[in-house]
This record gives structure tokens, C-alpha cells and sequence, in this order.
């Protein structure tokens, strides 16, 4: 049989769960380690001595403080990473509904996962969700024998367009997967395993399939496996996992105890999150693929993206400092939305060697910057030894530098949350459009003028040690977005259109001719 041309009907090339025990063991000792590393450090940084002008060292220490915020937290998390048992597979009756949004996107796409949909395992009722209104999509839903639902307006989005289905259904649980989310038959058999008394919802990664080809795909699939790995184990055994919108099951009576999803929050699954677990309902992260998605594939899909997720955290920030949670659940929270302000240390950093250069200006007062480096360089180097440990390589640079050619995203996204502007919901378009696209990363490639243009004025004025340092530290800057913005520059040409799947067992999918809904599965 030939290779299917859908990277979603391949088996999965990552498990979460491969080797983290033992690696949790000795980033451990990493931890241990890095702490007297930052405190060396900041005990340096934060002598009234080090100020040379306050405005920059008061930027230089607000950034810094942000990032020890995120590296202790990241060390909690790892801390907490722990190896919950397998349980036996559930082959009881029960009857689950399981919900496929979908507006506008590709028929192509969809129907892989209404054929995967269709064939799991157990008493399911599968609907497609289409906000859309397409007869192409009500005519696939027919041809795999599904349940097509239309409502009459669109209002709300995703989490109106889940909660209108909702009311109309009555299964005790509920499964979502977004429209390119292809589920592994066994999907529902392993996770209502982990359905105890007042566990809410089951959660299981979002693996991007097509992250092997390179380009903006992997680097964001990398970014992703950091958080569906260690972090995402590590925040289950906190008891502090939240919903990430597909690859999910609800308990109905959960959803109904907190009136479902909300439908004015642009991450509607975190926002719910937080009310179920101050409802006193619990949440399972279940560190194992069982179905395969699609992440973005160029630079426009990628920033619309991370502003929508961007935004919706932000503006979760209020919510979350009044929730009534306990404090390991509110802290894990916080950690998630205060990520999205990475990208103004981003902007700090970046200003310093310009301002050096054209002002003399300069954050700290030191003799050399081999003073700087003594103290700064083994705690940057033991944090991103833990990283690497924790991910085990998969998160590379790459995925780094997406994140930094992207910093105007952070605060882009900010900036709307303080002045409560509301966004509205965008799909994440689920294929590429090819070619170049320079508008995405127009800030990136903005910020390496300036820096590349301030280094030459600077070297043309004089090459004293001061500058060649503040030149150095601008070209690792523009190395950087410049490795992000690379895939936007270089195009990529569109995807071709995904395989329809007949065939699901032994990993996520086979292909072959297209067969009704219920067929047993062809050997």
C-alpha cells in the first residue's frame, strides 16, 4: 500500500510520556543546580552599584524578573512530572456525543476526521458542527452516516456553535476534535478509563502531523511538544491542567454545572477551565496521541494563531486573580497567561544596544561586559540545559526564534487586553497559502534595520570595546529573527490536498477507497 499523502494518517512519531520519568529524575538535580546559578546572578544584578542609568536598569531588572518568574515556574512544573498508571481500556455502554466544529474549512480536511470520527470505538453519535452552512459538508456528513447540524445564526462562534449542539444532545459525555484532528479509534476507550467521580474532562495532546517538513509547521510543532511533554505532565499531577479545545472529553453534568463555554472569551476553553476547578471539579491530562491535527503551516496562520491565543489569556488576567482557586491552580494559571508577555523582554533587550550606541545610555554600571557574562552566562546556560532535558531535543532553535520574530504578537496582543478590546474569533486556517508572506513578520525584519543600521552608524563612529560589544549583542538579535522570519521570506508553495482515509487501526489511519460509516475496518 502506497504512503497516504495526509501526514495525519501516519503514526504518530512522538509520545509525550517516552523516557519522562527518568529524565524528570534528573532535571531535578537541574533544578538544584540552576537555583544557586540565579541567585548568583541576581545578587550581582541588584546592587545599587549596578545602576547606571535608572530608566534602563529599571527595564533591564522588570524584564528579568518576568523571565525568573517563567524559569521558577518551569521548575515547579518539571519538579511535579510524575507517572500516572495505565488503566484497562473502558468497554462499558456508555453513550457519548461527540461534537466536530467547523466553519469554511476544506472539505479535504474535514473528511478525514468525520471517516476517524465515525469508526471510534464504543456507543458514540458523532455530529458535524458546520457554522458555515456548506452543502458540501452537509453532503459529506451524509456520507458517512453523521449527524450534520446548522443553527441559524452564527453568533458566539466555536463555543456558541458547541453549546447550542449541546442543549440539543443528551449523552453524558461529550468529545470535541477540531475539524483536523484525525481520532485514533481507540480514543474514547482510553480516556473514559480516566473518568473518576469528579474528573471533568480528559485531555490529550495536539499533535501536529504535519510537523516533519520543516518551515513554520515544525518549529511551531516544537514549541507545542515542549507543552503537551513535560509541561503539561507536570501541571496534571498539580491538578491544575486546563482544556485545550480539542482531543477532549467532557463529563456532561460537569459542562452543565458551569454553563457550558463561554461565549466572550477568545480562548474559551481556558476561561472554562478555570470554572470547573473552582466548581471543585477535577481535570486528567492523558499523556498519549490519540489523534493526529495540523498545525500552521505558513507565517499568517501562525500569528493569527498565537494573537488569538495571546489575547484570550491576557485577558483571562483579571479573572484569574479573583478565581477562587487554590493556590498551586491559580499559580499554574497565571504562569500561562503571563507567558504572553515574553515578547516585550524581547523588545527590552533589543533597544539596549541601540540606545547604548546612539546615546551612551547603558542599564548597568560595569567595567567589562565580561562581568555581565560571569554572572549572566551559567544561569542562561543551566535554564536552557533543563529546557533541552525536559523536551528531550524536540524543542530546537527554531521554534525559538519563531517565538522571537513574533515578539510583536505579545505585545500587540497586551496592549488590546489593557484597553479591553474585544477580538473576535478566527479559525486558524488549516493549509497554507504559499509564497512569500513579508507582512507577518514585517516588526522582525523592522527591528533588524534598526539594529543593523545603528551598528554601522556606531561603527563608522568610532570601534571603541564599548561599541564592538553592543554591535555583537545586536547581531545575535538580528541572527534571530532573521532564522524566524526565514520560512515567511522564503515561501513555501501549497500543500496538496489530504488523502481520504477508509482504513483506521493499528496507529491512527490507512488509506483506501472511501467506505461507509460503520464499516469494519479493511486488512
Amino acid at each position: 500500500m502506497s504512503q497516504p499523502a495526509d501526514p495525519r494518517l501516519l503514526a504518530p512519531h512522538w509520545n509525550p510520556a517516552d523516557g519522562m520519568v527518568r529524565r524528570s529524575r534528573m532535571w531535578r538535580w537541574l533544578v538544584f543546580f540552576n537555583m544557586p546559578l540565579a541567585v548568583w546572578y541576581l545578587s550581582w544584578l541588584l546592587r545599587p552599584e549596578r545602576i547606571s542609568n535608572h530608566l534602563l536598569y529599571g527595564l533591564l531588572v522588570g524584564a528579568e524578573t518576568l523571565n525568573v518568574v517563567q524559569a521558577l515556574g518551569f521548575w515547579w512544573t518539571m519538579s511535579a512530572v510524575r507517572h500516572r498508571p495505565s488503566r484497562p481500556p473502558f468497554t462499558e455502554p456508555v453513550a457519548v456525543d461527540v461534537f466536530i466544529p467547523v466553519y469554511n474549512e476544506p472539505v479535504e480536511i474535514v473528511e478525514a476526521t468525520i471517516a476517524g470520527a465515525a469508526r471510534l470505538a464504543g456507543n458514540t453519535r458523532v455530529a458535524l458542527l458546520d457554522d458555515g452552512g456548506n452543502p458540501e459538508m452537509e453532503a459529506l456528513a451524509a456520507r458517512y452516516g453523521v449527524d450534520y447540524v446548522h443553527r441559524p445564526t452564527r453568533g458566539g462562534a466555536k463555543a456558541a456553535n458547541i453549546n447550542w449542539t449541546l442543549e440539543r444532545t443528551d449523552a453524558p459525555f461529550v468529545a470535541i476534535f477540531d475539524c483536523d484532528h484525525v481520532p485514533d479509534p481507540r480514543f474514547l476507550e482510553v480516556t473514559l478509563a480516566h473518568f473518576d467521580e469528579k474528573v471533568a474532562f480528559v485531555q490529550t495532546p495536539q499533535y501536529y502531523a504535519n510537523g516533519r517538513g520543516g518551515g513554520v509547521a515544525e518549529a511551531s510543532w516544537s514549541q507545542q511538544a515542549l507543552f503537551f511533554g513535560p509541561i503539561a505532565m507536570g501541571r496534571d499531577n498539580l491538578e491544575s491542567m486546563f482544556c485545550c479545545g480539542t482531543n477532549v472529553v467532557f463529563r456532561r453534568s460537569a459542562l452543565e454545572s458551569v454553563g457550558s463555554f463561554s461565549t466572550d472569551s477568545l480562548t474559551e476553553d481556558f476561561e472554562l477551565s478555570i470554572r470547573l476547578h473552582e466548581e471543585g471539579w477535577e481535570s486528567r491530562y492523558l499523556p498519549q496521541v490519540l489523534a493526529a491535527g495540523l498545525g500552521p503551516e505558513d507565517m499568517a496562520s501562525y500569528t493569527s494563531q498565537q494573537l488569538r491565543w495571546a489575547r484570550g489569556c491576557l485577558s483571562s488576567l483579571p479573572r484569574i486573580i479573583t478565581a477562587r482557586l487554590p493556590l498551586r491552580q491559580r499559580l499554574n494559571y497565571l504562569l500561562s497567561a503571563l507567558h504572553w508577555l515574553s515578547g516585550w523582554t524581547l523588545l527590552i533587550y533589543m533597544c539596549f544596544p541601540v540606545v547604548r550606541i546612539l546615546t551612551g545610555a547603558q542599564p548597568l554600571d560595569v567595567a567589562s561586559t565580561d562581568q555581565f557574562l560571569l554572572h549572566w552566562a551559567p544561569y542562561f546556560a543551566g535554564g536552557m540545559a533543563t529546557v533541552t532535558l525536559a523536551s528531550a531535543g524536540t524543542y530546537t532553535f527554531a521554534a525559538y526564534a519563531l517565538m522571537a520574530a513574533n515578539f510583536w504578537v505579545h505585545i500587540v496582543a497586551s496592549v488590546l487586553a489593557l484597553f479591553r478590546r474585544k477580538g473576535s474569533f478566527v479559525v486558524t486556517p488549516k493549509q497554507g497559502a504559499g509564497g512569500r508572506q513579508i507582512r507577518p513578520v514585517a516588526p522582525a525584519l523592522a527591528a533588524c534595520a534598526v539594529l543593523v543600521g545603528v551598528s554601522l552608524v556606531g561603527l563608522m563612529r568610532d570601534q571603541s570595546p564599548a561599541t564592538i560589544n553592543n554591535v555583537a549583542f545586536a547581531s545575535v538579535h538580528v541572527t534571530v529573527l532573521l532564522a524566524g522570519s526565514w520560512a515567511a521570506l522564503r515561501g513555501a508553495p501549497r500543500p496538496a490536498a489530504a488523502t481520504v482515509p477508509a482504513v483506521v487501526e493499528g496507529g491512527l489511519a490507512a488509506t483506501g477507497p472511501a467506505s461507509p460509516a460503520g464499516a469494519e475496518p479493511v486488512v
